[in-house]
């Protein structure tokens, strides 16, 4: 799938190293919930089984590369999948840094959000985006999700805790 400058695709047996590095730096670890590292044996296997329907393993995620020069730049996941009610949970992480702050997340969430309502045919998408991201929280109110909560004190982190903001976009 494409959409201006970027391409989401499946995942590969290549993107290994690279989902080691990302998946095991800690400073992600807390917007993921993340506690502890992964192997390389864990992230091989979910790469093998990465060709199974979003309907038998409830998520789903894509390699983002750049157009033009194939560089993977980052990741975008569906998670949380519901057939029945038809949402799912998004999130995106563009790792490599000299491509931030270039639309490129925002090309990915169009892109995204076309595949989720158009070929999935789901109702709605939902985000939960922490207090303290303002590039996030910038980004889902871009391209139109509306804040519907806070939870509050919801995430611990080592300064103490921090409310996270529940975000929703309907198909209308």
């Amino acid at each position: 799938m494409k959409y201006k400058d970027v391409k989401l695709r499946a995942l590969e047996p290549e993107d290994l190293e690279l989902l080691y590095s990302w998946e095991n730096n800690e400073s992600y670890w807390t917007i993921s919930n993340t506690f502890s590292p992964f192997s390389k044996f864990t992230l091989k296997r979910y790469i093998e089984n990465s060709h199974k329907s979003i309907y038998e393993t409830g998520q789903l995620r894509f390699m983002i590369d750049h157009v033009g020069d194939e560089i993977t730049i980052g990741t975008i996941d569906v998670f949380d999948f519901d057939a029945f009610h038809k949402r799912a949970g998004i999130g995106i992480l563009i790792a490599n840094e000299s491509y931030r702050r270039k639309g490129y997340a925002s090309m990915s969430l169009t892109c995204l959000i076309s595949y989720c309502f158009g070929t999935l045919q789901l109702h709605q998408l939902y985000c939960n985006i922490m207090a303290n991201n303002s590039e996030s929280l910038n980004l889902f109110k871009k391209l139109g999700f509306v804040q519907i909560g806070i939870k509050k004190d919801w995430i611990q982190t080592t300064n103490g805790y921090m409310d996270e903001y529940l975000f929703q976009l309907i198909n209308r």
